[in-house]
């Protein structure tokens, strides 16, 4: 699924080009990824796209209504596993799973592509009606003490915390391992047993591991592609996602998987200490 590095690349290729483009026109296929076709197909001829940017994993596409009734609508997308965003010419050939459409004024076209309709679309009113106000802090945007008051003295895992929306919105599973290598911290370790050097760590480790990702453009595991249909690069750096058995690069011991949160979690068991298991008393 496409997480933070990924959105954020999206959004700055879209950045360049969408922004002061006017809608003229809305063609959609299938749309049960679709919260409201209809509304789509009313509202969004006309518009002018003010702006394009990135709320944690979602894609925010900020409107200038031509009805001027006040509000300022927005187009709510979410890539889901398989969602692809592209602009190019309307004769360029039409992928497979392509289900929607939106033609602009300088001849172009947007098109959002996505095999396994796990993505989501919608339009709302800014600040109201939509799932943004229930995510958490920026993992890119927060400050170190924001992002320690975040996790200090939790009792649950770290790996599920930082894969928690509600506590730092964009995370998944692809950065969260290979921070939490880089951070040499276990992904089953109780947020509450990390010491103050330990959560310092994690978010230097955070900030590196998110940064290089963007500037590398992502990573490509399965569908991903920028908005110009090019592959990211930063799976090519990747330390211990998806490197079950193979030799950590940084100690040689093999790569351990196991269960966290419900999702698999690589690590480094020598690297990344397991916490103790206390006895149970008799």
């Amino acid at each position: 699924m496409p997480e933070l590095p990924e959105v954020e690349t999206v959004v700055r290729g879209l950045q360049k080009v969408l922004p002061g483009r006017r809608i003229v026109e809305v063609r959609l296929g299938k749309t049960d990824f679709i919260e409201d076709p209809a509304a789509l197909e009313k509202q969004l001829p006309g518009s002018r796209i003010v702006t394009v940017r990135r709320y944690g994993k979602f894609l925010v596409v900020d409107l200038e209504s031509p009805d001027a009734t006040g509000e300022k609508p927005a187009l709510l997308i979410h890539l889901g596993m398989t969602g692809q965003l592209i602009t190019c010419g309307p004769d360029t050939g039409v992928a497979p799973h392509t289900h929607a459409f939106f033609a602009l004024d300088d001849g172009r076209e947007l098109r959002y592509r996505d095999p396994r309709r796990f993505g989501s679309m919608q339009i709302v009113a800014q600040g109201n009606g939509s799932p943004l106000g229930s995510l958490g802090l920026d993992p890119l945007d927060a400050t170190k003490s924001e992002f320690l008051a975040q996790l200090r003295g939790r009792r649950a895992r770290i790996k599920a915390l930082l894969l928690d929306q509600s506590v730092l919105r964009g995370m998944g599973n692809i950065y969260t391992d290979e921070s939490l290598w880089r951070a040499r911290i276990h992904p089953k370790r109780l947020a509450a047993s990390l010491k103050e050097a330990d959560l310092r760590r994690l978010y230097g480790a955070v900030q590196a591991i998110l940064k290089e990702a963007i500037r590398l453009r992502g990573s490509s595991i399965s569908d991903y592609v920028d908005c110009a249909g090019e592959r990211g690069e930063f799976q090519l750096r990747h330390r211990v996602y998806q490197r079950e058995g193979k030799k950590c690069v940084r100690c040689k011991s093999a790569i351990r998987r196991v269960i966290v949160a419900g999702r698999s979690s690589y690590f480094c068991p020598q690297c990344q200490p397991a916490p103790r298991v206390r006895a149970r008393k008799a």
